[in-house]
């Protein structure tokens, strides 16, 4: 009975474990596989896949394979087997032109739809339409054209099935040609390095995380000053007014920035009474507004932290010190920012962290414009190469290669801060107690 009291913490703690390495570890360790892979929306993220696309067929056309086969491999053919023949008795044409079919035509092989609608004509039980003539021929089409083969077995098949018996070499390009499968590579960070746009995105987020980051840290913890020395009551309404960004609806809080700076919104129309022309201030400024909207998000969450911390400092000592004749300045400088060290360095890593990884108000303001990768940070390069671009080309090894940059620079980052907040003198005995 001692030993299972005894392990009860341990089956508390197990949800939370679970927790952790299902939503963190777990892919924190699948990004950093499938960053050495070429996953992509063309290849999937299962198993061999081999199609013989338009793209592939003029790949294979600049190869030395004989043109005749790589023309016979875009072509169709129409065969009466017993595959063939099954699919067309379940098919909306009359049982008895089915019949008459696999009584003559059983086992013949055409290779272009107007013989074969030729000899239907001749057929006792024709088929009466075009369409009926269409129906038959879509059920005894074969083609290896844009069809998906799970192993490179299947295609042999499928090529075996309309004739087709490339030599070993052959087979060899044709196979190299069509596997749209994904592949180990290094590749990903290759190209990262030496990418022409890494620079400029990498510059792009150190700029949006240092100057966000100050303004984040430095005016929470200006407010947090300021309603410190208010009254009780207007320091509460104060703090509540701030969280309102913290609490809006992303879409919500960018929408009415939006209205805020368009050329016919809140800005312009004021400004337009000092002489200032109407314009896009979003578009003309986005850095400017960028870091303003994600700072003011920021800001309202350290000021619930900063004034909670400030709260928690022992009144006796606030009151000594102005015994002691202190102002609030000199309280400010000597008593409350070193006891905040500890809270500043929480809300400094913890902003750094979600700066870093963060994108939705940049997407939703300018998406990375205006422009060409003017505000395009690097998670939201990550986000348009793996899920989202213009093109459709969605790499997800690249934006993997992506994310696991971002997570090395965080953990760099984090190991800055715990060192340059003298971390292990935070986390001993408090030199101050109630």
């Amino acid at each position: 009975m001692r030993k299972l009291i005894q392990a009860l913490p341990l089956w508390f703690m197990l949800p939370a474990g679970i927790c952790v390495a299902v939503f963190y570890v777990i892919p924190v360790l699948l990004t950093f596989v499938f960053s050495f892979t070429t996953m992509g929306a063309d290849t999937g993220i299962l198993g061999n896949r081999y199609v013989l696309s338009e793209t592939a067929l003029v790949r294979l056309r600049d190869t030395d394979l004989d043109p005749m086969l790589v023309q016979r491999l875009g072509e169709k053919a129409f065969i009466f087997d017993k595959a063939g023949l099954e699919a067309l008795a379940g098919s909306a044409v009359s049982p008895a032109t089915v019949r008459e079919i696999e009584r003559r035509l059983a086992g013949k092989v055409y290779r272009s739809e107007k013989r074969l609608f030729a000899d239907l004509k001749r057929l006792k039980n024709r088929p009466r339409s075009f369409t009926e003539r269409k129906t038959i021929a879509r059920a005894v089409k074969r083609t290896v054209r844009d069809r998906e083969f799970a192993s490179a077995r299947e295609l042999r098949a499928a090529l075996s099935e309309l004739g087709i018996h490339p030599r070993k070499h052959e087979l060899r390009t044709i196979l190299d040609l069509t596997n749209t499968s994904w592949r180990w590579t290094l590749s990903n960070y290759r190209e990262l390095v030496s990418s022409q746009f890494s620079g400029k995105i990498l510059a792009n987020t150190a700029f949006y995380v240092a100057l966000t980051l100050v303004f984040n840290v430095g005016f929470a913890l200006a407010l947090a000053l300021m309603t410190f020395y208010l009254p009780q009551g207007q320091a509460k309404f104060f703090r509540a007014v701030w969280l309102i960004p913290r609490i809006s609806p992303s879409v919500i809080y960018v929408l009415l920035w939006k209205w805020f700076t368009y050329d016919s919104g809140f800005m312009s129309y004021f400004l337009g009474f000092v002489g200032v022309p109407a314009q896009n201030f979003l578009l003309e400024y986005p850095w400017t507004f960028v870091v303003i909207i994600n700072g003011m998000v920021g800001a309202s969450m350290g000021l619930i932290i900063f004034s909670s911390a400030m709260h928690a400092i022992p009144k006796p000592l606030l009151y000594a010190s102005q015994v002691d004749g202190a102002y609030p300045m000199q309280q400010v400088l000597r008593i409350i920012l070193p006891q905040l060290r500890w809270p500043i360095l929480f809300i400094t890593c913890y902003q750094t962290m979600s700066l870093l990884t963060s994108f939705e108000y940049i997407l939703l303001t300018t998406a990375g414009g205006p422009g060409f990768y003017t505000t395009e940070v690097w998670a939201l390069y990550a986000f348009h190469s793996a899920l989202s671009n213009y093109f459709g080309n969605f790499r997800y090894g690249y934006g993997a290669t992506l994310s696991v940059v971002l997570v090395i620079f965080g953990i760099a980052l984090s190991l800055l801060y715990l060192r340059f907040f003298n971390f292990r003198k935070l986390v001993v005995d408090p030199p101050i107690e109630n």
